[in-house]
């Protein structure tokens, strides 16, 4: 069975080459105006003296978010007592599993394997000097402890997966992450050497989890009560999915722009901080898929549990980055990367699932 690369919207099934195309552009701005990322970056809201949060920035990754968080329809998550295997394997590997396998293969590559091929240092937001393998290895942390609750609907959709319980854990990993992005992420990038500003990662979880959460849960609750489910699907997601495609892309821009020299003088970089995720990757997949299995999961459950543990919440992921460490830090950069391989990954594990149906059991009843 082919892909049905139809369900997948323009800007999502050309979404690799975007964010290269958002590469060259932010390079290229980087040597033609080297001043303008500082300027926007510089153009930030101050706690205690430091600057916190880019406001530029934040406002390109709240229209990120909005358009996800919107969608999300909160109701269906008490559905999940009727199937709560699937929903107690995802969370597992979500929390348990995948941001240690993370930590561990980052550490692993970058730290061990790759350490003298990523030399130097850089001063992060808060003046700390530290190596910049270190900061990628903070931007996979923050991939890590960050489930997919965008992109993974379309996955599920392409491998035929209960779409009711992609929605579920959608909602749920979105609540979840209120709660222990922030615990879980300070923890590990501690773990890690990296200095934890606290106060900024509450903040980030505030800024870039709960107010599009929250703007999301009200708006679609006055648009269905005033202009209907159809007008709100037909009409709204339409115009709005766009927009969080292009809020990714602006920020890439700057974010490029910033980094343009970095990447220039070791063009490899993005090589070495892809090669771990892409294993964490296909690590947490094959587990996932395999448990499933084991645990008598029907295809169209164990689909979605896959792919929901192997993919990430990308924009989460760079705005924590960013405003922790800076929009010119190595762990934003390695946020980034994420964005980079996500797409012809999953389509490549959508593919695994659809050849391997006949693997699991009939539908349960």
């Amino acid at each position: 069975m082919g892909l049905d690369k139809t369900s997948m919207g323009f800007f999502e099934r050309h979404l690799t080459l975007w964010v290269a195309a958002s590469i060259v552009t932010g390079i290229a701005l980087g040597k033609m105006a080297p001043n303008l990322a500082r300027v926007l970056d510089g153009l930030s809201i101050e706690v205690n003296g430091a600057p916190v949060v880019s406001i530029p920035i934040a406002i390109c990754l709240f229209f990120m978010m909005y358009p996800i968080m919107v969608k999300i329809d909160f109701g269906e998550v008490v559905q999940a007592s009727r199937n709560l295997k699937p929903v107690l394997l995802t969370l597992t590997i979500n929390w348990v599993v995948k941001p240690f396998t993370m930590l561990g293969i980052a550490t692993l590559f970058l730290a061990v394997f790759f350490k003298d091929l990523l030399p130097g240092t850089e001063i992060v937001k808060d003046g700390s000097e530290v190596d910049l393998y270190r900061s990628y290895i903070s931007g996979a942390i923050l991939l890590g402890i960050a489930p997919c609750t965008a992109m993974v609907l379309v996955w599920s959709h392409l491998a035929r997966g209960n779409q009711g319980l992609t929605l579920i854990m959608v909602a749920i990993n979105s609540l979840t992450m209120l709660l222990l992005y922030g615990l879980l992420g300070g923890w590990l990038l501690g773990v890690n050497q990296m200095p934890v500003p606290w106060q900024a990662l509450l903040l980030s979880v505030g800024i870039y989890v709960a107010l599009p959460l929250v703007a999301g849960y009200f708006s679609r609750l006055c648009i269905l009560k005033y202009k209907g489910l159809q007008w709100f699907t037909d009409e709204f997601l339409r115009v709005l999915t766009p927009l969080s495609i292009f809020a990714l892309l602006a920020t890439l821009v700057l974010l490029f722009s910033f980094k343009g020299d970095t990447i220039l003088a070791n063009p490899l970089t993005i090589l070495w901080i892809a090669i771990p995720l892409a294993v964490q990757t296909m690590l947490i997949f094959s587990l996932t898929y395999a448990l499933a299995k084991w645990f008598g999961f029907s295809y169209e459950d164990a689909a979605p549990s896959a792919m929901i543990g192997a993919s990430n919440h990308f924009e989460v992921a760079i705005a924590t980055a960013v405003m922790l460490f800076g929009l010119s830090s190595g762990a934003a950069l390695a946020t980034v990367v994420g964005v980079l391989i996500e797409v012809p990954l999953m389509l490549f594990l959508v593919r695994v699932c659809q050849r391997t149906q006949h693997w699991f059991s009939a539908k349960n009843s």
